[in-house]
């Protein structure tokens, strides 16, 4: 027991270490290399009383102070976001397909921001931010809207019944997107970019917002892990266990979207992040939700870094969707987590 507990400390050490070297790599790598000292050293001069030395340029301070930093640091909690939002997701719908954008969370997004983009309606008090509003709004209507059908159908809110109105309701949400999208030609390729996702363009504001969110509902997944803990092993299970199944599934399922469609807002669509993370996860350190969680926040914010770095620099000065990138990654690892589940012993 003793050394399950050492190997089990030291796995999360190692995921500690992990990420932070995936963050520093994010910040120092790209088309102008700046050294570990030289990226202290511009930190330090954003501190109180904190000067830029002789030798760094103002340009080179910029470029990682206003660039690379305020990317890094939002994929990093992008990453964390969606890898939390599909455990929690697959752990309370028993399905290792499930995600909140099975529940049309980007479809709903996608929607939203492609009527902003294509009509230029802009709020008073918001300007530029009323395509992230907007998209954060869209996708959290769409998956609410699920949940309200599925109630209908199915006043026990069965997991079943939830998946497949998320996925029909996606795919309608999807037409009417393509719909919307063919009347508007000039537009179509900013859509388009929007939907596969990009880090470019992020600031400090945008960090501090998802900053804010993130460690909220971490602590409220956390709360909720013996429930999940308890939800993997069946529906019964969990009821004479004295857990409130409907409630609480309600509960992480609105946690889940909220934390995609904050995601989705910022930068886009970006799929399979929140499908391979969590099994990765479950492989290293177990089911309890306890560790599982910030273990995908930790793993999930380290793989969005590097992701990103591959999508800005292997073909630069020219950047590929971070959704490309991921997916490349994405869909032969669970092909194989998948069949390799169906083949069996």
């Amino acid at each position: 027991m003793e050394m399950k507990r050492i190997t089990r400390s030291l796995k999360i050490a190692a995921a500690f270490f992990a990420a932070l070297f995936c963050l520093f790599l994010g910040i120092t790598v790209g088309s102008v290399s700046i050294s570990p000292g030289d990226m202290l050293a511009i930190v330090r001069s954003h501190m109180p009383r904190g000067e830029l030395p002789e030798g760094i340029s103002a340009i080179t301070a910029s470029i990682l102070w206003n660039l690379r930093m305020p990317r890094a640091v939002m994929a990093f909690l992008v990453g964390a976001a969606l890898s939390m939002s599909g455990a929690v997701m697959q752990s309370v719908l028993r399905n290792p397909l499930a995600s909140s954008f099975t529940l049309g969370v980007s479809s709903g997004a996608s929607l939203s921001a492609a009527l902003v983009i294509l009509t230029g309606f802009t709020l008073p008090l918001v300007g530029q931010g009323t395509v992230i509003l907007c998209g954060f709004l869209g996708g959290l209507l769409t998956v609410f809207l699920a949940m309200a059908i599925a109630q209908c159908f199915d006043r026990n809110f069965g997991n079943t019944t939830v998946i497949l109105t998320g996925m029909v309701l996606s795919l309608f949400v999807n037409a009417l997107l393509t719909l919307v999208t063919s009347f508007s030609r000039e537009h179509l390729q900013q859509v388009v970019f929007w939907q596969m996702g990009s880090f470019s363009g992020q600031n400090w504001g945008n960090c501090a917002l998802m900053a804010l969110i993130l460690p909220v509902f971490l602590l409220v997944l956390m709360h909720y892990g013996s429930e999940m803990d308890l939800m993997t092993f069946g529906e019964d299970q969990a009821i004479s266990a004295g857990v409130d199944l409907k409630k609480v599934r309600i509960i992480l399922i609105s946690v889940s979207a909220l934390l995609t469609g904050a995601s989705v807002s910022f930068v886009g669509v970006i799929d399979f992040v929140d499908l391979i993370v969590p099994h990765v996860v479950r492989r290293l350190f177990g089911s309890r939700h306890t560790l599982v969680i910030p273990m995908c926040a930790l793993l999930g914010g380290a793989f969005m870094v590097l992701a990103d770095l591959v999508a800005r620099t292997v073909v630069s000065p020219r950047e590929l969707a971070i959704g490309a990138v991921t997916a490349l990654i994405g869909a032969p690892f669970f092909a194989f987590v998948y069949f390799s589940r169906r083949k069996g012993p």
